[in-house]
């Protein structure tokens, strides 16, 4: 009888803390999208770039459908700083933004993103994306591994139905 009682509520006991860790892992690593994008957004004003510089190991691996694979962080942020910078700003679709632990390493990040001219206002693009976050041994968290794919012209019924589909 005691057992009958018990089990069930150390699963839901289980199920409720599981769900705490997810909420408390999706929203900081949401947190960590902000800043890397709040930072990509500036990156013209050279201590934003040392911003979102500082967020990625220095042997991360960047994959890009379109502009081919670049190895790591010095590369990357040049291209950034030469292609971006000034001219793009970054929205999160954030109705598509999923976050999922690694045990014993880290998280995964994904969700859909609409590229904007500064110049225009215009947001021409919209892509999907893939992070792959360490968390070090002194708490800090590096993405390891960045894919942007799907490229594809914004869509607003299609960057709606993404929105719904993420709920």
């Amino acid at each position: 009888m005691i057992k009958r009682i018990l089990l069930p509520a150390l699963l839901l006991a289980a199920a409720n803390t599981l769900a705490a860790n997810a909420n408390d892992l999706a929203t900081e690593m949401r947190e960590l999208d902000t800043a890397l994008f709040d930072s990509f957004n500036r990156c013209a004003d050279s201590d934003q770039l040392a911003r979102h510089e500082a967020l990625f190991a220095e042997d991360v691996e960047f994959y890009h459908d379109n502009g081919g694979v670049t190895w790591d962080r010095a590369s990357m942020i040049e291209n950034t700083r030469k292609n971006a910078c000034g001219n793009y700003r970054r929205k999160l679709l954030e109705q598509t933004f999923r976050a999922y632990p690694i045990n014993n390493f880290g998280a995964i990040t994904q969700g859909v993103h609409v590229f904007c001219e500064n110049a225009t206002g215009r947001c021409e693009g919209m892509a999907d994306f893939v992070m792959v976050w360490k968390k070090t041994d002194d708490g800090e968290w590096k993405i390891t591994r960045a894919l942007s794919y799907g490229h594809r012209p914004f869509d607003s019924a299609a960057a709606n139905e993404s929105a719904a589909a993420g709920d």
